[in-house]
């Protein structure tokens, strides 16, 4: 197991290495960013000194190197922009997309999980076909759509939730189950396939014959192992909540780091944009380091790969 667990720490860091230089990379690939912090109108002579002052004159694996090292010590720059570092704009934003990605995977387990083990249990029933039509709609529902209808109804109609804002626990309701429901069909779906795929195994059936009763099989045998792709999948889809939480935050004003990340490339703030991408790729690499280990941890068999 600790031979597992070093192999998987070592491949985490190596591509959290690669992303960070690809992502530098592909930000300056798009042009020369002194034009883009200048301005439309800019003269040359003013492109010339923000290349200067802010080092983009130099050899691109320098100010790499320059930017890594500084990034490992929590140093991100200073944002061209909001008139502050961007490690205090981070730690302002990111919390609350934390929050929203917290809740809408506990949203998403909760409602993805039964259904699909429901489903599995009681295959081509009315059951099976209502979880795989919730499915459907989860997946053809634009969340953008989904999210100003509960608008309209829970904010305008019945004024029952705040339409925006961060401050209560109220105002994430409704970003939760928008994001939420938007995981939700991946998570069930794989539940369902790993669950008809155990309760059709050999030692399920021999736990039937020894006079077992369904929720003991279901419980204690079944669920164990169907469950382990559904795992690794809820940690791939906390990343994409956490880096696809923009269009959710822009609509319910949550400012999270996803708004701000949107902000940041409308105002050609490379800092903060870096600082971002950074983080979410480490987020994003940690989550599928968590996944491998607990996928581990549930089947030993794992280990020996």
């Amino acid at each position: 197991m600790q031979l597992f667990i070093l192999k998987r720490i070592g491949l985490a860091f190596l591509v959290a290495l690669f992303v960070s230089f690809l992502s530098f990379i592909l930000l300056r690939a798009g042009g020369d960013p002194a034009i883009a912090m200048a301005g439309e109108g800019a003269s040359e002579a003013d492109i010339e000194f923000i290349r200067v002052q802010f080092g983009f004159d130099r050899p691109v694996m320098v100010q790499y190197y320059d930017w890594l090292s500084g990034a490992v010590r929590g140093d991100f720059g200073q944002s061209t922009y909001f008139s502050s570092t961007v490690a205090e704009l981070i730690a302002e934003r990111l919390p609350v997309t934390l929050k929203l990605g917290v809740a809408a995977l506990i949203f998403a387990i909760l409602l993805a999980v039964p259904l699909g083990m429901i489903a599995a249990v009681y295959p081509n029933s009315i059951i099976d076909r209502t979880a795989l039509g919730l499915s459907v709609l989860g997946q053809a529902l634009p969340n953008f759509w989904f999210a100003l209808l509960l608008i309209v109804v829970f904010s305008v109609w019945w004024p029952l939730l705040p339409p925006s804002g961060n401050t209560t626990w109220q105002h994430f309701i409704m970003p939760t189950i928008v994001l939420g429901y938007y995981a939700t069909p991946a998570l069930m779906r794989l539940t369902r396939s790993g669950m008809l795929e155990v309760l059709r195994s050999d030692y399920i059936r021999t736990a039937r014959a020894k006079g077992l009763g369904p929720l003991q099989v279901i419980g204690k045998h079944a669920m164990r192992n169907a469950i382990l792709p559904a795992v690794s999948l809820s940690t791939v889809q906390f990343g994409y909540m956490l880096g696809g939480s923009v269009i959710i935050e822009s609509i319910f004003a949550l400012h999270g780091i996803g708004q701000l990340a949107w902000e940041s490339i409308l105002r050609a703030d490379l800092a903060t944009v870096q600082a971002i991408v950074l983080i979410l790729s480490l987020i994003y690499v940690g989550l599928n380091l968590t996944g491998d280990l607990l996928n581990a941890l549930l089947d030993p068999r794992i280990r020996v790969t």
